[in-house]
């Protein structure tokens, strides 16, 4: 039986509260939601700017599957939460932007986007992620 394990990073933000930056479990990596956080600081970057906020959380997810030992070109999905639907074609474009420059191989992960509310009325976008890792 393979051991569930802890995935923990000083490269992205300490878990805020009783839940872990990421778990992985065999060859499946979860990250738990990321937002626009600078993770040396713990403060929350560019209000009102949601293609930096994408762009950060994104930078804060791929840290975090590099700490379980996958690469960015491992994840498979990722759900975004917007909080404004005027924000897509902003957040989407600064996605694409990172997404295609950090998957070599040039298979995109699946996505989710969710309009919500989200725990920060700084946060415009939170994402959160699952890789796997083979062997």
């Amino acid at each position: 039986m393979t051991m569930k394990t802890r995935i923990i990073t000083d490269a992205a933000p300490a878990a805020a509260h009783t839940f872990s930056q990421g778990v992985r479990k065999g060859p499946f990596v979860q990250v738990s939601g990321q937002g626009p956080v600078d993770p040396t600081t713990n403060e929350y970057l560019y209000p009102g700017d949601v293609a930096a906020q994408t762009t950060r959380t994104l930078e804060n997810v791929k840290a975090i599957i590099e700490a379980s030992g996958a690469s960015f070109d491992d994840v498979v999905m990722l759900r975004v939460y917007l909080t404004e639907r005027s924000d897509f074609a902003a957040m989407n474009d600064a996605y694409g932007a990172f997404v295609t420059a950090h998957t070599p191989s040039g298979v995109l992960p699946s996505r989710t986007t969710v309009f919500t509310g989200l725990p920060r009325e700084e946060m415009l976008v939170e994402i959160d992620g699952i890789a796997i890792v083979e062997s």
